[in-house]
């Protein structure tokens, strides 16, 4: 049984060269993530999205491919389209803490060392790290996959000092902080920035995602216990694929534990 379309229908831009098959699939994808389709587990025939969006069948068709292609949902010959297993299932409570979740997260992806190696950070990396002026630092570049889609950029930071241990080998078998902790190294107090940036050119494709598409990107600053940063790390994730959790104590509320927003 096809689920029916939603009352609401976006207006679609027609202007020349704003792709309508990739406003279908954002507007589907929307509805997806918000429920619209989890009663039934299908989406509505192609025919009434014709109608419903009115472009041509073959803009339809490429909506879907698409996400197909990401993961959202599956094509089944004579049948329709449906939801891939799991998909718009309720969103988890955040449980875990940072490093027992970044110990599920190595543990439920796969990994790709694209980099690492010694050279000179970006300027507000190394006033992060508190660098002299063309010290090196140990940079680690890697992916993260959940099967055969990329989730996850990160490109990681490391004082010379404290990256004895950090070599493309470790990481594959090891996540970052784990590496840095059977060097000895004690975590301490951590610092996070959320921001969105469009995908350059490498992003892009390291993430299969078009130039230009909205990246969350998160920078994280974690210290030792003596308020040494040992780590600068840059997450990048597709907006489409990953979401961020948080859980605020209620005697946090009041304090940057909680964030801030900053306007420049």
């Amino acid at each position: 049984m096809s689920a029916t379309a939603p009352k609401d229908t976006p207006q679609l831009s027609r202007v020349p060269g704003t792709s309508l098959h990739r406003q279908i699939y954002m507007v589907l994808l929307n509805e997806i993530r918000n429920g619209a389709y989890a009663e039934t587990g299908a989406l509505p025939k192609e025919e009434a999205l014709c109608q419903r969006f009115d472009v041509s069948r073959i803009t339809v068709r490429r909506a879907l491919a698409d996400l197909a292609e990401q993961g959202w949902v599956e094509r089944r010959h004579g049948l329709g389209t449906f939801l891939r297993a799991g998909v718009g299932a309720p969103a988890p409570v955040p449980s875990l803490g940072l490093l027992e979740e970044l110990r599920h997260v190595a543990a439920e992806t796969q990994v790709e060392v694209l980099e690492v190696g010694s050279r000179v950070p970006p300027l507000m990396v190394a006033r992060a790290l508190g660098l002299v002026p063309a010290e090196k630092a140990v940079h680690a570049a890697r992916v993260r996959r959940v099967g055969q889609i990329p989730t996850m950029l990160t490109e990681a930071w490391i004082p010379s000092a404290h990256a004895k241990g950090v070599t493309a080998s470790a990481l594959k078998k090891q996540a970052l902080y784990e590496v840095l902790q059977a060097q000895g190294v004690r975590f301490g107090r951590v610092v996070q920035e959320f921001t969105a940036v469009p995908a350059d050119p490498t992003r892009a494709r390291l993430l299969q995602l078009g130039v230009g598409m909205p990246l969350l990107k998160m920078v994280r600053l974690m210290h030792a216990v003596d308020e040494h940063v040992i780590l600068h790390i840059s997450i990048y994730l597709s907006p489409e694929h990953s979401r961020i959790l948080m859980d605020i104590p209620a005697d946090a509320i009041n304090t940057m534990s909680a964030g801030k927003v900053i306007h420049r």
